[in-house]
C-alpha cells in the first residue's frame, strides 16, 4: 500500500494542494489516501469531499461514491461543485438524464465571474449530447439508464456474469442500444475476443454514427486485430468528432505507429500534449516514436519532461533504461530509490523502477545491487503473470510427436511456394535484433518488427478446442490444400507491414515453435536460430522487463526449464529437416562479423552487400529493446556477462548443466 507523509502541521489548504497535485498527475490512490487523511483531521470539509469523491469516480469506486456524493449534497446543496459531482458520476454509470439535470443545477448556482467552470460545464454537456445519441432517441428507454448503471455495478464487483446477462437484456430490448454494445465489446476485448468486440463495436457506431466514445473503442479493436487501415479510419472519425479530447489524438497515434506513419504519429502525440500536458500515455508514445526513428536525445529529453509532469510516472523511468545505451544522474537514481521506499499500489510501476535500476547499477557494475532490483521487478511482474511450464512441455511434445522427419520429408514441397519471409527465431536477448539490422542493411530485405500474425493464425484456429482438437496435433489429418491456406493467411496478413521490397524480416522469437509448420506452410521461407550462451541468454532473458509476453522469463528456474524445451525442440528440427534451420551463434558473429554475415546471406540466397558489415549506418525504424544497441558498431561487451553475477545464478546453471557440459 502506498505511504502518503502526513505532518501534524499541515494545513488544510495543503492537504488540498497535495490531493489535487496528485490528481493532476493521475495518482488516484494517492490523492485519495490524502483526501482520507486529511478529513481525519477536517471532518466534513467540502473542498476534501469533493476532491476524495474524484478520486472514487476515476477509480471507478461507484458504491462509495453515490454515497460521498449524496452526503455532500445533503449537508451543501448550494455548492456547484457537489452538483458537478454527482452529475460526474451519473454520466459515468450512463444516467445521462439525471447528469443533464445534475449539470444544469450546477451551472445555475455558478458565481458570475467562474468563466472557466462554466466552459468545463459546456464540454460535459456537449459530451452528453453524444451518448444520448448513441441510445438512438432524444431520451434513453425508460429503465435503461438504472441497468446500464447496475451492470457497471456488477463489473465493478467482478460480477461480468450478471453485468453481461444484463446488457444483453438490454440490445435485445433495444438492438440500437449503442452504449450497451460498447459495453459488451468491452467483455469481449477483455477475454482476447477481438474480432466479436469488433462487430459489437461497429454495430454501435452503425446505429448512432457521431457516438465518439464507440469509434475510439472500435479503433482499440481494429489495433487488437492487427488491422491498422481500419483503426486509422475509425481513429480519424473520433478526432474529427472530439478534437478536444486528447485520448482521440492518442488513439490516431497509436494507430499511426502500427501502420509504420512515424512521423504522423509524433505529430499526433504531440497534439495529445498540447491539449493535455500532463498525458502519460501520450509521453511514452511520443518517446517510443523518437526512439523508433533514431532520434535518441529527443526521445530522452521527452521522457524527462514526463517525468516533471509527473514525478511518479514509472513507465518513463523504465523507458529510459531500456535505451540500454542511456545513463541516469545521480539525482534521478536518488528519485528512483525514493519511489520504492514509498511503495506502491500496483506492481506494474513497481516492476519498471526496479527494472530501472536494476539496470542502471549494471552499467555502474554494482552487480549485487543490481541482480536484488532484478529480482525485485521479476517478483512484482510474476504476481501479474501465468505461465504453466506443463503447457510448454506438451505443446512441444506434440510438435516432436507430428512433425516426425517423414511427415516433413512428405511434405516439403505442399505448400505456399513464396520466398518472401525470413523469420528469426530463439530466445529473446539472443541477438535476433542484430541479425534483422544485418539483414535489413541489405537492399533486397526489409525489417518489420516481431510480427505476432503467425501465433495469432495459430490461436484463432485453436480458440475453443480441446487438446486434441488444436493445432499441432489436429494438423495430422490436414491436406495439401489446408497447409497452403496457412501460408496464403500469412502472407496476405503481413502485407500491411511491407513496402515493395521483395524480401521481409519476422523476428518474433516465439516462431521457433513453429518451424515444422513453416516447412509444410512456406517451404521456400528461411528459418533463422539466433542463439546464444545458454547463460547470457536465460540471464539476458530474465532481466528484461518486456511489456508483455514471455510470461516464463519472470522466475530463473521457468527460464532456465524453458531454455532446455527450446533447444530440445531445435534439435529435433534440425534433425527432423537438415539444413532447413540456420544456426547463427551471437557469440560467433561478434568473433568474426564478415565471415558470419557472409554465411547468412548464402543461406538467404543473396548476394553480398558491403551495407550489412555496415548495420550500424542503416537508417531505419527499430522497436525492440536493442534498438540503440544495433546502431552501434558490433561490440563484445555482452559476452559472457552473466559471470558478473556468478554467486546468484547458480541455481540457473544447475538446471542447464547438461547443455553447458557440452557447450
Amino acid at each position: 500500500m502506498a505511504r502518503v507523509s502526513s505532518p501534524a502541521g499541515s494545513t488544510l489548504k495543503e492537504r488540498f494542494q497535495s490531493a489535487e497535485t496528485y490528481l493532476r498527475n493521475g495518482d488516484w490512490r494517492n490523492a485519495q489516501a490524502v483526501c482520507e487523511v486529511g478529513l481525519q483531521t477536517f471532518s466534513g470539509d467540502p473542498g476534501l469531499t469533493w476532491l476524495l469523491g474524484r478520486c472514487l469516480i476515476g477509480q471507478k469506486k461507484l458504491q462509495r461514491a453515490d454515497a460521498l456524493t449524496r452526503d455532500l449534497l445533503s449537508m451543501h446543496p448550494d455548492l456547484y461543485r457537489a452538483q458537478e459531482l454527482r452529475g460526474d458520476l451519473e454520466t459515468v454509470t450512463g444516467d445521462f438524464e439525471s447528469a443533464r439535470a445534475s449539470y444544469n443545477r450546477a451551472r445555475d448556482l455558478l458565481p458570475a465571474d467562474a468563466t472557466a467552470a462554466a466552459e468545463q460545464l459546456s464540454k460535459k454537456q456537449a459530451y452528453l449530447d453524444q451518448q444520448q445519441e448513441a441510445t438512438g432517441g432524444a431520451l434513453m428507454p425508460e429503465g435503461d439508464s438504472d441497468d446500464l448503471a447496475e451492470a457497471e455495478r456488477l463489473k465493478a464487483r467482478g460480477a461480468g456474469g450478471e453485468a453481461e446477462a444484463i446488457l444483453r437484456r438490454l440490445v435485445r430490448r433495444n438492438p440500437d442500444n449503442a452504449e450497451a454494445l460498447r459495453q459488451l465489446a468491452t467483455m469481449a476485448s477483455e477475454h482476447f475476443q477481438y474480432a466479436d468486440a469488433a462487430a459489437l463495436l461497429t454495430r454501435a457506431v452503425e446505429a448512432s454514427p457521431r457516438f465518439a466514445r464507440g469509434w475510439l473503442d472500435l479503433a482499440r479493436a481494429y489495433l487488437d486485430l492487427g488491422d491498422y487501415n481500419a483503426a486509422l479510419e475509425s481513429s480519424e472519425r473520433v478526432v474529427a468528432l472530439y478534437p478536444e479530447a486528447a485520448d482521440a489524438h492518442v488513439v490516431l497515434a497509436n494507430s499511426q505507429s502500427q501502420a509504420n506513419l512515424h512521423e504522423e504519429a509524433i505529430n499526433s502525440y504531440s497534439n495529445a500534449l498540447d491539449i493535455a500536458p500532463h498525458h502519460d500515455g501520450a509521453f511514452s508514445g511520443l518517446a517510443h516514436q523518437l526512439k523508433t526513428l533514431g532520434r535518441q536525445d529527443e526521445a530522452i529529453a521527452t521522457h524527462r519532461r514526463a517525468i516533471a509532469a509527473n514525478p511518479k510516472n514509472a513507465e518513463a523511468y523504465w523507458n529510459l533504461a531500456n535505451l540500454k545505451t542511456f545513463r541516469f544522474e545521480d539525482e534521478e537514481v536518488t528519485a528512483m530509490e525514493q519511489l520504492i521506499a514509498q511503495g506502491f499500489d500496483d506492481p506494474e510501476p513497481e516492476a519498471q523502477i526496479h527494472n530501472a535500476l536494476g539496470l542502471e547499477y549494471e552499467g555502474r557494475k554494482d552487480y549485487d545491487r543490481a541482480f536484488h532490483h532484478f529480482q525485485a521487478c521479476n517478483e512484482a511482474r510474476r504476481s501479474q503473470e501465468r505461465y504453466d511450464p506443463v503447457a510448454t512441455e506438451l505443446q512441444v511434445q506434440d510438435m516432436i510427436e507430428v512433425f516426425t522427419p517423414q511427415v516433413l520429408a512428405a511434405g516439403k514441397d505442399i505448400g505456399l511456394d513464396d520466398r518472401s519471409p525470413i523469420f528469426i527465431v530463439g530466445l529473446p536477448r539472443s541477438g535476433s535484433t542484430l541479425l534483422e539490422q544485418i539483414l535489413a542493411s541489405h537492399s533486397q530485405v526489409e525489417g518489420t518488427h516481431e510480427l505476432p500474425d503467425l501465433g495469432r493464425i495459430i490461436h484463432e484456429m485453436n480458440r475453443g478446442r480441446q487438446r486434441d482438437a488444436s493445432f499441432p496435433l489436429v494438423a495430422r489429418n490436414w491436406s495439401p490444400e489446408q497447409w497452403r491456406s496457412i501460408g496464403e493467411r500469412y502472407i496476405a496478413s503481413t502485407q500491411k507491414y511491407r513496402s515493395d521490397t521483395p524480401i521481409f524480416i519476422d523476428k518474433n522469437p516465439n516462431n521457433f515453435m513453429y518451424a515444422g509448420l513453416l516447412r509444410m506452410a512456406l517451404p521456400n521461407a528461411k528459418v533463422i536460430d539466433a542463439r546464444r550462451h545458454p547463460m547470457d541468454s536465460c540471464f539476458g532473458a530474465f532481466k528484461q522487463l518486456f511489456a508483455s509476453g514471455q510470461s516464463f522469463s519472470y522466475d530463473l528456474l521457468d527460464v532456465g526449464e524453458y531454455y532446455l524445451l527450446y533447444r530440445e525442440l531445435m534439435d529435433h528440427w534440425d534433425e527432423a529437416m537438415p539444413g532447413a534451420v540456420l544456426t547463427m551463434q551471437y557469440e560467433a558473429v561478434v568473433a568474426d562479423l564478415e565471415q558470419q554475415v557472409r554465411r547468412l546471406l548464402d543461406y538467404c540466397e543473396l548476394p553480398f552487400e558491403e551495407a550489412c558489415l555496415e548495420f550500424h549506418n542503416t537508417q531505419r525504424a527499430v522497436r525492440t529493446a536493442s534498438s540503440e544497441q544495433v546502431r552501434q558498431p558490433i561490440y563484445s561487451s555482452s559476452v559472457n556477462l552473466w559471470k558478473n553475477y556468478a554467486t546468484h545464478l547458480e541455481g540457473l546453471k544447475s538446471t542447464l548443466e547438461p547443455l553447458l557440459a557440452a557447450e
